[in-house]
């Protein structure tokens, strides 16, 4: 170190720094620092998920519980939105349009009211998840923890949700003649795929919504589309009997309907193995792994961005 004096003044100046010299990473390396906010690897990335499964699940019961809390009749409307869908629905595609053509009433309204609630679980995970991040900033800006635990607590919501559902369903069933069998047992893989798939999905859709918030205002038109093209108020082989086979194997194929048939094909005697398409389960499970595992990974690669910009 060393003085000199001007005008009375003393400056000093200070000896040479060992860091002098050294880029940013260099000196980050030094130290021991990190990027605040960094992508963890994959796999550190699913043990700190893991670390927080007890938040995801109180997340997830604390939304469900919200989401009515205003309504006087408050939880009753999980199982009475689906189930006034189904009335509507009846009413304009079962009564004026007979789109249960080729099956007996005691089929047609389990047939319906089955595929409403197992297509609501895909929608509104869909949804959800498209808001998960765009709609939680002020949550992901003021906590460090892993992004995934959005989309993944509100498909738990979802699921909590038709699990108070299927009590009314498994109901609606019996009153049409479908008792308890050893296929009922059939419902808890067939559910376990679709929740795999809806968490894939929704996370897919959390990403793009993150960037994109307009996308919530537009996927309503994709899911009703999807709905429609679903067999959710019909028989798809029935419906396109007069169609090329390959259009009814193409919307058979597509998860929705694979889904709504396996639970259909669990819970209601009269709906037969001959209204499934071939490999039925291999294609569940496809569908499931593809999304589940294919989601998760795209989300991952994008989670230092979120909550910036």
């Amino acid at each position: 170190m060393s003085d000199t004096q001007q005008g009375g003044a003393v400056a000093t100046s200070a000896p040479p720094s060992v860091d002098d010299g050294l880029t940013p990473a260099a000196l980050a390396e030094k130290y021991g620092l990190s990027v605040s906010g960094a992508r963890p690897g994959l796999f550190e990335y699913v043990r700190e998920l893991w670390s927080r499964r007890h938040f995801i699940l109180a997340f997830s019961s604390a939304k469900l519980t919200a989401q009515y809390s205003q309504a006087k009749l408050g939880q009753v409307w999980q199982v009475a939105t689906p189930l006034l869908n189904a009335l509507v629905y009846y009413l304009i595609f079962g009564l004026i349009l007979d789109a249960g053509r080729g099956m007996t009433k005691d089929v047609y309204i389990p047939f319906l009211v089955t595929g409403i609630f197992v297509f609501t679980f895909t929608q509104s995970s869909v949804m959800a998840g498209v808001r998960a991040i765009s709609g939680n900033l002020g949550l992901v800006r003021a906590l460090h923890f892993p992004r995934a635990s959005l989309p993944i607590s509100f498909s738990l919501q979802q699921l909590q949700q038709l699990l108070f559902s299927m009590i009314v369903l498994v109901a609606i069933a019996v009153a049409f003649g479908s008792y308890p069998s050893a296929r009922w047992l059939l419902l808890l893989p067939a559910l376990f795929l679709q929740f795999v798939f809806n968490v894939g999905l929704a996370m897919i859709m959390a990403r793009m919504g993150s960037k994109t918030p307009d996308l919530a205002q537009l996927m309503p038109f994709v899911m009703r589309t999807w709905m429609y093209a679903s067999g959710v108020m019909f028989s798809i082989q029935t419906m396109l009997a007069d169609k090329p086979a390959w259009i009814a194997d193409i919307l058979m194929y597509n998860p929705a309907a694979i889904y709504m048939d396996l639970i259909r094909f669990a819970l209601i005697d009269g709906y037969g193995a001959e209204n499934l398409p071939a490999h039925v389960w291999m294609t569940a499970l496809a569908w499931a792994l593809v999304f589940g595992i294919g989601g998760f990974v795209y989300f991952w690669k994008a989670e230092e961005r979120y909550g910036r910009g």
